[in-house]
């Protein structure tokens, strides 16, 4: 008899397993071979405390000391490189980079107007003529997912986790005080379920009986450019437009670069097309001085929200024992730390841990009652 029945091996579910572990028997259940296979792998990762809903910032700020400063026991490199981030207004856009700014500001963070030069010495490619004004975050770092992955899951294998990977799952059902459920041949029984299936996490609630939130999963596309020949790029910022119409980050001497799709699909493995990539490259041409020659490679993830873009954690309404773990959007990566306990808390029917409930998260607020 297991304690929890983790389904779902991306990010969520890893680090949710590894937290409910220290206390718990926690089995770890995903249809694919290799954890962290759809969402989490195709991330640009990068840990952005002005990134997301207010929600999602206070989760940011939460885990910023277990990605600054992981425990000694959890992984032997660091989580986070610095990064900065750059974002660009055009003449149309510029009210809105203002308004960015000054909520920015008004939250504590620091954020920098530069001059149009001082953003060409931070990216020396930049347009002159294109950006009407220019903004500059130096707290944004990039984030090591493979390593934070795996340090969730070096500690869920410490703590006994048992794992299931690369099976399919019939359709739980509850009998005799647990969920019955049937993997890869092999039967096992859990007090709770836990949905943290990602862009599959209404499939799985309509397959256990509970009702569907209405997550949507919407795909984002990117692609690796070769950097401009002659020049290295290893010590530029990120660079946002700030509609989020595209951006770029630096990625192992070349740039990783994205149009900021949102295409809303059906959960699958998805792939990018061609015309999105071309729409990428011809947004960044416009606003920097590159010219793209090749695509060295190319991918798509699928990020799922909730309704109201916020993160859904909690005891289902009216299927008993059946517990949310979903909704992380694009925010996943940069809020596990503080999800995961935050998770775990709720989770074991305690209450919302003390330093997540100073950032103003509250367990209502992340409920799935509030669909209800």
């Amino acid at each position: 008899m297991y304690d929890f029945a983790v389904i779902g091996a991306g990010m969520a579910g890893v680090s949710l397993a590894a937290t409910l572990s220290a206390g718990a028997r926690v089995a770890l259940i995903d249809s694919e071979q290799h954890p962290g296979y759809h969402a989490t792998g195709r991330s640009a990762a990068l840990f952005a405390p002005n990134y997301g809903s207010e929600l999602f910032r206070a989760l940011t700020r939460a885990s910023a000391e277990f990605m600054q400063a992981p425990p000694g026991d959890f992984i032997a490199q660091p989580l986070l490189r610095a990064r900065g981030a750059l974002t660009i207004a055009r003449t149309d856009q510029r009210r809105r980079l203002d308004a960015t700014v000054e909520q920015i500001r008004c939250s504590g963070s620091e954020i920098e107007l530069l001059s149009i030069d001082a953003a060409r010495s931070l990216v020396p490619v930049l347009r002159a003529a294109y950006p009407a004004a220019c903004a500059y975050e130096r707290a944004v770092h990039d984030i090591d997912v493979e390593a934070l992955l795996r340090g969730f899951l070096n500690r869920a294998k410490a703590h006994g986790v048992r794992t299931f990977f690369g099976v399919r799952i019939e359709p739980p059902h509850w009998s005799g005080a647990a969920w019955q459920l049937r993997t890869g041949g092999e039967s096992l029984c859990a007090r709770v379920i836990v949905n943290a299936a990602g862009a599959w996490a209404d499939e799985v609630a309509s397959a256990c009986g509970a009702a569907r939130l209405g997550l949507t999963a919407l795909r984002r596309t990117a692609a690796l450019i070769d950097a401009p020949e002659g020049l290295s790029v290893a010590a530029w910022p990120a660079v946002f437009d700030v509609d989020e119409e595209f951006y770029l980050k630096p990625d192992a001497g070349r740039l990783l670069v994205s149009p900021g799709d949102e295409e809303p699909m059906a959960p699958c493995d998805a792939f990018a097309e061609d015309l999105t990539v071309a729409i990428a490259i011809d947004r960044i041409q416009r606003a920097l001085e590159i010219e793209v020659k090749r695509v060295a490679h190319n991918w798509a993830g699928l990020r799922t929200f909730a309704p109201d873009r916020d993160p859904v954690v909690g005891f289902d309404s009216e299927v008993r024992n059946f517990f949310w773990c979903a909704g992380q959007g694009g925010y996943g990566i940069q809020t596990a730390p503080a999800l995961s306990r935050l998770a775990a808390a709720l989770a074991c029917g305690e209450a919302v841990p003390e330093d997540i409930a100073a950032q103003g998260v509250s367990a209502a607020a992340v409920s799935p009652a509030r669909f209800s």
